[in-house]
């Protein structure tokens, strides 16, 4: 399905990671893949989880730092000539601004997140059109606190607003190139990330209580929907949010 497709995978930290589960669906298929990584710490856990991939190329990328961000992509363009897709799953807050009200939410923290886990997407899309020569896809993970209140997700909540928001209007602007641009509102998964969330195992018990299918949402069926976006079957899909969430999104009392 992705054979000859090169692809970019942004927020690898363990092999729990939706990062990694999307990586594993896309190189199943036959893609080639970059990752990134932040810090020497999950250079060595991306490392691991890649040592089979004998084409894999791994760089160093803080979104927060242009130069590093430019050196990735240049990276990739040395290594493979172009891009074919690309999977942005970073999001960041400060874990205080993770808990109690959002009422009291710090001005150093909403810039944080939301440069992290919303600008990011912009900044990304932005260095990887050069390379998507012929079109491509772009996808992006969201959560459904960017639609409702979820108790202590707070800034995040907002963060993935604007991700949201952000993936609608950067699909118009990447329609005219070809470029398909969609997030997955995927439901709680017990990842790195989501343990900065208080009470993230009530939340997966209630979800799984709730859920039209009775279970929470496994990172292996986050990567199969991230694999149909970043592949031929969703050519006329743009814009759009997934949910990925067993149903958890319809449910009303």
């Amino acid at each position: 399905m992705l054979e000859n497709k090169v692809g970019m995978i942004f927020g690898v930290a363990n092999q729990r990671s939706i990062a990694w589960a999307c990586a594993q669906a896309c190189g199943q298929q036959g893609a080639k893949l970059a990752f990134t990584y932040q810090g020497e710490r999950l250079k060595e856990n991306v490392e691991k989880l890649t040592k089979d991939m004998p084409e894999a190329v791994i760089v160093p990328c803080d979104v927060t730092n242009q130069a590093e961000v430019d050196a990735a992509f240049e990276s990739v363009d040395k290594q493979f000539g172009r891009l074919d897709f690309l999977i942005h799953s970073i999001a960041f807050a400060p874990k205080e601004a993770l808990e109690g009200e959002f009422l009291t939410t710090t001005r150093d923290a909403f810039l944080t997140a939301l440069e992290i886990s919303a600008f990011s997407l912009t900044q990304l899309s932005l260095a990887a059109v050069p390379l998507m020569k012929d079109g491509g896809s772009i996808v992006t993970m969201s959560y459904y606190g960017a639609e409702k209140v979820v108790q202590n997700y707070n800034v995040m909540g907002v963060a993935k607003a604007a991700l949201e928001a952000s993936t609608r209007y950067l699909a118009e602007d990447l329609g005219k190139q070809n470029i398909r641009v969609n997030a997955i509102s995927a439901g709680p998964i017990n990842t790195l990330s989501a343990r900065g969330v208080k009470n993230m195992g009530a939340m997966l018990k209630h979800i799984a209580e709730k859920t039209p299918l009775r279970r929470n949402v496994e990172a292996r069926e986050v990567g199969n929907t991230a694999l149909f976006l970043v592949s031929d079957l969703s050519s006329a899909i743009t814009g759009e949010t997934i949910h990925v969430d067993c149903g958890f999104n319809i449910i009303g009392i």
